[in-house]
């Protein structure tokens, strides 16, 4: 990398909102190993301080030093021995991104990259590698010498590195089991929907936003001035321009949504003629790729990708278990949200409105794919329906009439098809079972006979 490259990436992470470069930072895989091998540096500087300068060998008993030549033997091996180390687990950790690639999703190698294990393992390599060899440079050929810190330390930071690899082949494995992917993926979208929601939590109100509130007429157009994924936005900042120049901001695109040069991105009405667009701009960050800060539904895509990958990999455990955790985001996205699209300034008036899916939107993000994908797999269809049943019992009632819709259009999506008579019951069972929570029973009646009917009539 040359000095320009270097300069610019510098630029490019001085340039970041403080959420954005900590989210960079965290799915690179150097930063955390740099700090290890700063560290290494400062422990073999303390290392030689001990030997060549205080010479602590003459505090300690003799037979636990080295010369200067049986070290020089120990520390090549030593050197030797941790590089080893490093490159198994360098191709461990290729074979695992790979698997992860091929067999579950793409975006699952800046999860597990992003990992905290996964750096301080790479680190822990990187530091030992270092330390090791920065002690091998200064130690010389003299008979005469007795060396004690650097022998010890080298010797413990082997086992340390010995150590380490087990745990990072133990890790591996332990990542790669479907029920840990699954919630991994699902407690990271949880940390996000909870940030984001505290984020916004100061800015809702209780009171309903009337009609005179909202805006009247067109309003003018803030245009982007580059292409790429909206992967930040700074409501607290937004809120506050907004109140200085006293207008009402309207967000013409989603967090997440793909955007191009000059196209529309957020739209202004308020008394002043002319307000600079690039003050609100800068509270934006558009970028080449959707990332997770503020995107509640990326997570979503992230486990359904999975479990489509599993349908075509014939896997249905990681598809039932993927299901699984896909409602558990699903609830926490109900229970924690607030769907309003009103946010509000310290003095109370509107100041902004998001463009903010519903409830129905995120149901469909979930489960949609999967169903679309499952070639109509009768057992996969019935482990969708439990897991919306699974909703209705839990969810606030007024989410039951989509939950409903969406059972109906799922029952309604098997055409040319016939079932066996224990598919058939077991659908008709779950189905039964939301038709009661959601008070549908009359319409289930009608999906029964439409079932049954044209589905199930030609069974034997």
């Amino acid at each position: 990398m040359n000095e320009m490259s270097i300069l610019y990436y510098l630029k490019k992470y001085m340039m970041m909102s403080r959420r954005q470069r900590k989210n960079e930072l965290k799915s690179t895989l150097w930063f955390m190993p740099f700090w290890y091998i700063v560290g290494s540096v400062c422990l073999s500087i303390f290392t030689y301080y001990l030997d060549y300068e205080i010479d602590i060998s003459l505090y300690l008993p003799v037979g636990i030093g080295f010369s200067g030549t049986t070290l020089q033997v120990l520390l090549s091996a030593l050197v030797g021995g941790v590089l080893t180390l490093s490159a198994f687990t360098i191709n461990s950790l290729l074979v695992a991104l790979t698997t992860f690639s091929g067999q579950f999703s793409s975006k699952m190698l800046v999860n597990f990259v992003s990992d905290r294990a996964t750096q301080h393992v790479v680190g822990i390599f990187n530091g030992c590698f270092i330390y090791v060899l920065l002690n091998f440079l200064y130690v010389t050929h003299g008979e005469e010498e007795f060396i004690v810190a650097t022998p010890i330390l080298s010797i413990l930071t082997a086992i340390l590195a010995a150590i380490t690899f087990i745990y990072f082949i133990n890790h591996t494995t332990t990542w790669m089991q479907v029920h840990n992917i699954s919630h991994n993926l699902n407690v990271k979208s949880k940390s996000i929907h909870s940030s984001l929601e505290k984020e916004l939590q100061p800015f809702h109100s209780q009171s309903e936003v009337s009609e005179n509130k909202l805006p009247k007429g067109e309003g003018k157009t803030i245009y982007a001035q580059q292409s790429g994924y909206l992967q930040v936005a700074d409501f607290a900042k937004l809120i506050k321009k907004a109140n200085e120049d006293d207008i009402l901001l309207r967000f013409d695109v989603r967090i997440g949504e793909f955007v191009l040069d000059g196209s529309p991105l957020l739209t202004y009405w308020g008394t002043e003629e002319t307000i600079h667009p690039d003050r609100y701009l800068k509270t934006l960050e558009i970028g080449l790729k959707q990332t997770e800060i503020q995107d509640l539904e990326y997570g979503l895509s992230k486990l359904s990708e999975v479990a489509i990958k599993a349908l075509g990999h014939n896997d249905p455990l990681t598809v039932t278990n993927t299901l699984h955790q896909i409602t558990d985001l699903i609830k926490n996205i109900v229970m924690k949200s607030d769907f309003s699209p009103y946010l509000f300034d310290q003095n109370c008036e509107l100041r902004l409105i998001l463009m903010q899916k519903d409830f129905r939107y995120f149901l469909h993000k979930g489960f949609a794919y999967i169903r679309e994908f499952s070639n109509q797999n009768a057992a996969i269809i019935t482990e969708i329906l439990s897991m919306v049943h699974l909703l209705s019992k839990t969810i606030d009632a007024r989410f039951h009439e989509e939950l409903w819709e969406f059972s109906s259009q799922t029952i309604f999506g098997f055409k040319n098809c016939h079932l066996y008579e224990n598919d058939c019951y077991y659908l008709l069972e779950q189905l039964k079972k939301i038709a009661v929570d959601t008070h549908h029973e009359e319409n289930y009646r009608s999906l029964q006979d439409y079932l049954e009917g044209r589905i199930c009539s030609d069974i034997p």
